[in-house]
């Protein structure tokens, strides 16, 4: 829960962002939305498994290749190519758990990833910052300290720092380095890291045991992991591989994503985008269990459509909103726990359009129970960017959602017969001994919208909602404080880190 912060000798300006609860559990309490019948989803699946078994895919590293030619896949080493059998994919695939917790340096921050469980992510991956002062940038190490502070000041945002914007001034072979130093230094959520190579996640791997201890017992949940993207259409590169054999091997999760453009990457009708990302995702979840048969995966969904007039991405869009949906539904058939995104747009700005399209990948999302939402704030510009007033923006929608789950008091003092006694017809409640007990937490408590009439907006400055939310993160940063780490802890991570830049500096390491 958050709390009022006080600090000595510093006046503190409590916002309403800062008073929305953390929940260490957040549940969908009713059914999810389902738009395929079962036959259409047992359609997908058989699609699924003739691309499979007829079509194959492209394994681009030794270790995965001779992993699928032991379990007896067909092989072709030359062409890297891997063709397996519908019995095998579906043996393997049910060997992954259909949930976990994903552990924290702070137990209380630990999240439960599957069921009917949600959890929020910050956007991620971008290339630039953006902001209302300083405006469109390459992003920086100094933005992503102010992104990740912001990240751990947000309660509804349930993932620490990670990949939040890319740090242009820091060299390709320190970023991943830097991002779980940082990461772990400045927020006490759970953290992912980078899952490009065998290098990257060795190294994230060995800063969480600094962190959790020598033994990371993945028993009790994975305490790091990462995104794995398919290079669509029906290609794993050799960084993708190197990242899914390494956290898979030591008991980390991975959140299986094929990256799907219908029109571009795949056939342009969605069944078969559908039935290619099926594919995609039980092949790589299928090879994590070669590498360790229960290890942790997150079945990912990232299709959507392209604007066929431009040829460029199109997000939030009703073909992406049945992705999403059958996504999900797919997800449950096999027993796993499903990943989707929650702000995706193509917007420029933080304006209309960047929250239409974001709340049409956010509602599909809650409807179909998604699990993780990857990208829920922040997001602009087709993920190159990560908008601060977006980021705000987003926050308002999801710490809605949040507040719709809970769902609406229902006991008998909830009714208010006596109330509605003692008005009648044609009166009013606010004077009611009903509405003066509650009036203050009656309602959800907005932080971002302005419900005031227009003389009285015009008379505060006109600002819009961009402008409201500038002035936010600006007060949410001042208000931040680091949350406490074992110094011996931080210390080790230190002179790891510093080692590590020395020896990796003329090594060949890609973002």
């Amino acid at each position: 829960m958050a709390s009022r912060r006080t600090r000595p000798n510093r006046r503190t300006q409590t916002i309403p962002f800062l008073e929305i609860p953390y929940q260490q559990e957040l549940r969908h309490p009713w059914p999810p939305y389902e738009i395929a019948s079962p036959q259409q989803l047992e359609e997908i699946h058989q699609a699924s498994m003739h691309i499979l078994e007829n079509t194959g895919l492209r394994f681009m590293d030794s270790e995965a290749l001779s992993l699928w030619e032991a379990a007896g896949a067909k092989v072709n080493h030359q062409t890297q190519h891997v063709w397996p059998d519908r019995g095998l994919i579906t043996e393997l695939v049910a060997k992954a758990p259909a949930s976990f917790t994903f552990r924290a340096r702070n137990p209380e921050r630990n999240r439960f990833i599957g069921e009917n469980s949600v959890n929020f992510t910050s956007a991620a991956g971008t290339v630039f910052a953006n902001d209302l002062r300083r405006g469109r940038r390459p992003g920086t190490r100094a933005d992503w300290i102010e992104l990740a502070k912001l990240i751990q000041m947000t309660n509804v945002i349930h993932f620490a720092p990670g990949g939040q914007v890319v740090m242009h001034d820091v060299a390709v072979h320190e970023k991943h380095l830097e991002q779980f130093l940082l990461g772990t230094l400045l927020s006490d959520k759970p953290l992912t890291g980078a899952a490009h190579s065998r290098i990257i996640p060795s190294d994230v791997i060995e800063m969480a045991k600094l962190v959790h201890g020598d033994d990371l017992r993945p028993e009790l949940g994975p305490v790091t992991g990462g995104v794995v993207n398919a290079n669509s259409p029906l290609v794993y590169d050799e960084r993708m591989l190197g990242g899914m054999i390494t956290y898979g091997r030591a008991g980390q999760f991975v959140i299986v994503t094929p990256f799907i453009l219908a029109g571009a990457m795949s056939p342009v009708t969605m069944a078969a985008a559908l039935a290619q990302q099926n594919a995609e995702a039980l092949a790589g979840i299928a090879l994590i269990q070669l590498v360790r048969p229960g290890a942790p995966v997150v079945y990912g969904g990232f299709t959507t459509n392209v604007d066929m007039r431009s040829g460029a991405p199109a997000f939030g869009t009703p073909e992406g909103a049945w992705a999403f949906f059958i996504g999900a539904q797919l997800a449950r058939h096999y027993g796993l726990p499903y990943r989707g995104s929650g702000s995706l747009n193509t917007a420029n700005i933080p304006d209309g359009q960047a929250m239409s399209e974001s709340l049409w990948s956010l509602w599909p999302c809650m409807l179909s129970h998604t699990n993780l939402v990857l990208h829920a704030a922040g997001w602009l510009e087709s993920g190159l960017t990560f908008s601060y007033e977006k980021f705000i923006m987003d926050v308002e929608n999801v710490a809605m959602m949040q507040y719709m789950l809970r769902g609406p008091e229902w006991n008998n003092d909830a009714f208010a017969l006596g109330a509605i006694d003692e008005v009648g017809p044609a009166g009013h409640h606010f004077g009611t001994a009903h509405t003066q007990a509650r009036y203050q937490t009656a309602f959800y408590p907005n932080f971002l919208h302005d419900r005031r009439n227009n003389g009285t907006w015009i008379e505060a400055g006109s600002e819009d909602i961009a402008q409201r939310a500038y002035h936010i993160w600006q007060t949410v940063l001042e208000e931040y404080e680091r949350p406490p780490l074992d110094p011996a802890i931080e210390e080790a991570l230190k002179e790891y880190v510093g080692r590590r830049k020395k020896e990796l500096a003329h090594v060949a390491l890609y973002d």
